[in-house]
This record gives C-alpha cells, structure tokens and sequence, in this order.
C-alpha cells in the first residue's frame, strides 16, 4: 500500500488535504504586497460524508416546496442600488413565479411591493422592466398607487363601496441595503439581514467597498438545469483539470481553500498564477506565465511575459494586472493585495448569490429558478469594476440576453477566454440533470473538502424545506 493510501486511511473525515503541495495560504503569505486578514483566515468545519439525495433535482414536488419554505423566508439580491439612484426610479425583479417592484421612494428609502394589481392581479409593471414613475398604474383598469405604495385611484370608486383606499396599499416586502446591493426578503419574521449574513461575513464584505463599484456587463442566459446544479457547477474547483483544461496550467485547483461561515455563506479561494498540482514538473515559471488567462486578458495585450532569473510567474502577473487594472479603472490599486489582485475569491450567499470582490475577477453571479420547469434556470453574470476617480458615475450596464443555443462569447464585451469558460461551465449541466433522472443511484457523492460548499449550501436547503 502507498503511503499516501496509508496517509489517507488514517485520517479523520475532512483532514485531507492535495498531498505534498502548499496549501493557499502557505501560497499568499510569500506574496510581496501581503493580503489582509479577511484573505488570510480559514474556518472549514467537516459536516458528514452522507450521499445527497438526487429529489431535490429532479422533482417538481421538491421546487414547489422550496417556493412555499425557502424562497418566501431567505434574503435575496434584487438589484444594485445604482438601478434607482434617484426618487422614482424602480426596478423589477422576478423570482419564479413571484415579482416585485423595487423603487426608490425617498433619498434614503427604498421599498419593494409584490408586482401585482390589488384589483384583478394584473401585473403592475412588466417583467424584466426598469425605469422612472411617479405612480404604478394597472394597464388593465386603470387603479394606481403612489410610488410609496398608497392607493392614489380606484376608478368608478362608487363601484367599491367595500374598498377602503387608506388599507389599499401595495403589500410590502422588507428590504435591506449593503455593500451598494439591495436585498429583499418575503419573511416578515425573518432576522435582519446583518444577522442572516453573519459577522465573519459582514467584517470581509465591508472590507471590499463594492458599494464603490458598478456593473460594466450584465450577461443572461437560460440554462438547461435546475437551479442548485447550476449553482453548484461553481462552488468548487475539483472540475477545473477535466473541464477547463486550458486554465489548468496556472491555477491552484486541487489545493484551493473552502470555507463555511455559519449558516447562509461559504467561500473558496482558488491561487492563479501557479502550476495545478495535477501538472506539477510538468511546467517552467515561464509556461505558466505565457498560458495565464484571467477574466479580462485583454488588458494584457502587449505586456512584457519575459521573467527575470528568480523571479516567478505569480508576482510578475500580480504586479502587471496592478498596473493595468489601474489605469483602466482610473484607480489606485497600490494598497491593494497581490492575492485580490490576482485570484478568485468566491463566497456564496444562501440562496441564490456568489460574490467575487477581487479585482481580476470582479464578478456576481444570480441563479434562479425557472417559473414553470424545475430542469432550468436563469443564470446571471456582473461584472462590477471600481468607479473612475474622476467624472461622472457610469449607469449600469443594460443586460444582454443570451438564447439556450448561444456562447457568453456573443455577448458584447465579454472576454473571449472567460466567455470559453462560462460554456464550458455550463455545457456539463443538460447532462448532468439527465444523468440524474436516468441513474439508479439515488443521490450524489461529495468530497469532504473540495465540494464543502455543496454540502453546506444543500444543509441549507435540507433545512428551509423542511419549513425549519
């Protein structure tokens, strides 16, 4: 028997770790421009090795009940508050088969009522809108309310004796800011969202000043998948040596870092700019600098790829995107890391959100469901760039709506390496729902340390079903 067979069976669950590679830490401490606490802390908890049941993919009995228990009580990205920066700019979002209006009824208030006329349901504002009101009318009837929610008209009010226009408001839900995110929330019961999040959390988010952001490409597509496949295609890197081959060379996959915080956000820090431990000795510092891709390489057109004597390809890379991301986003990067510079950073907030706040890789991801057939879900990338020092603040970019059959590549502005990997993502997904339907075995086997993340987002889930 091997010693790495004999090394382990003697571990307890969750103790292994890729065999005689550094770990990410070990990775960040030697970089020159030292990461900040946020980066530098681990908190893994081994939570069981039990299968995952396959229901929850493939039933529609399972996605009713996750309406009824998990999406009317969780906190929810509706919108950035640059959707609405100004009084009566409103935004509407969908989540299945409910919608609501966000909209800015003062500076500093922002409400949010389900999307529908108090008179016949009519839809009050269509889905997928966003704009200015001074009143949300049915197009149907004619009935309005003001943007604060009271009811400014019944027509033929003579007609509804029985309607009390002062207890005629639009029914609300809570909404909360952070971070320039606006969150909502069916749940009136629900913790606020401080709470929800956590406090490891709240310390690292209001690290990032994302409120400082702004969304310079939003690309949509629907994907042939339930949500939590589609969601969990990004919780991990063990996929990357097999289904993104090409970025293989520099990234620190099988030794990436997963972490849980509580109940509701979970992360993993994935190393680029080094060699995957899958290829080690079968690269120089120099193939993995010449092979480097990022999400936007177009910023490293031109750039000198010749590495001194010593020198390696992790620090050149860092300092190059400093320089060039800097210049691009008329911003002063110098503070910055070379860990958030250079890799990616991905944290999950329960449901349906993933965070990446570094700079090379400043992406939100959404998924959510699709109204009518559990097996699809819409899938959302943003990418938020720091606004300039200088002029106006850029309006966020109007979303590009992608069909099934297309690539993220069509997507205008869209990187071309980085739209190679989102379909690469995503093509693996059709397949994996009908393999699901199709196998004899009744659920999904996980690792204990790279798909952490899986298994902590479908404890969550375990957990609001069951109305818990």
């Amino acid at each position: 028997m091997s010693d790495q067979v004999l090394e382990k069976t003697s571990q307890k669950g969750g103790e292994a770790r890729c065999p005689g590679e550094p770990t990410t830490q070990e990775i960040i401490a030697n970089d020159k421009v030292k990461a900040p606490g946020w980066v530098c802390s681990e908190n893994y908890e081994f939570m069981g090795d039990e299968d995952i049941s396959s229901d929850r993919y493939i039933r529609a009995d399972y996605a009713q009940k996750e309406y009824d228990n998990l999406w009317a009580r969780t906190w929810q990205f509706a919108c950035r508050e640059e959707h609405i920066p100004e009084v009566g700019d409103y935004y509407v979002y969908d989540l299945g088969r409910y919608s609501f209006i966000v909209t800015r009824v003062a500076d500093d208030k922002i409400q949010a009522y389900y999307n529908a006329c108090l008179h016949r349901g009519t839809k009050l504002r269509p889905s997928n809108s966003e704009g200015y009101a001074e009143e949300f009318k049915c197009p149907f009837h004619g009935w309005s309310w003001n943007i604060d929610g009271s009811n400014k008209d019944v027509i033929c009010e003579w007609d509804f004796p029985h309607v009390e226009k002062e207890k005629f408001g639009l029914p609300q839900v809570r909404v909360e800011t952070l971070a320039g995110f606006v969150f909502i929330n069916m749940d009136a019961n629900a913790p606020s969202l401080e709470e929800y999040m956590g406090p490891e959390f709240m310390a690292h988010i209001n690290s990032w000043g994302l409120e400082n952001r702004y969304i310079a490409l939003h690309v949509t597509k629907m994907i042939p998948a339930n949500w939590k496949l589609n969601m969990e295609a990004f919780m991990e890197a063990y996929h990357v040596i097999e289904t993104h081959p090409q970025v293989a060379v520099s990234n620190g996959d099988a030794n990436s870092q997963y972490d849980t915080y509580g109940e509701h956000v979970n992360r993993f820090i994935s190393t680029l700019g080094v060699i995957s431990p899958h290829l080690r000795g079968q690269y120089t510092e120099q193939d993995i600098l010449d092979q480097f891709t990022v999400g936007d390489s177009s910023v490293l057109a031109g750039a000198d790829r010749k590495l001194a004597e010593g020198e390696t390809a992790r620090q050149r890379m860092a300092d190059m995107l400093r320089s060039m991301f800097s210049a691009a986003a008329d911003a002063d990067l110098s503070g910055v890391s070379d860990s958030e510079i250079l890799d990616c950073f991905s944290y999950t907030l329960f449901p349906n959100t993933f965070l990446f706040p570094g700079i090379s890789l400043p992406m939100v991801y959404r998924f959510r469901p699709h109204p009518t057939d559990h097996r699809q879900s819409l899938y959302e990338v943003f990418f938020l760039r720091p606004v300039p020092q200088t002029g106006p603040r850029p309006d966020p970019a109007s979303p590009i709506h992608l069909e099934p059959h297309q690539s993220f590549k069509e997507a205008e502005g869209m990187d071309p390496g980085f739209g190679d990997i989102l379909d690469q993502d995503t093509e693996n997904l059709l397949l994996q729902q009908q393999g699901l339907e199709a196998s004899a075995k009744p659920g999904i086997t996980l690792g204990n340390y790279q798909e952490i993340r899986i298994r902590h987002f479908e404890y969550a889930v375990d957990k609001y079903v069951a109305g818990k």
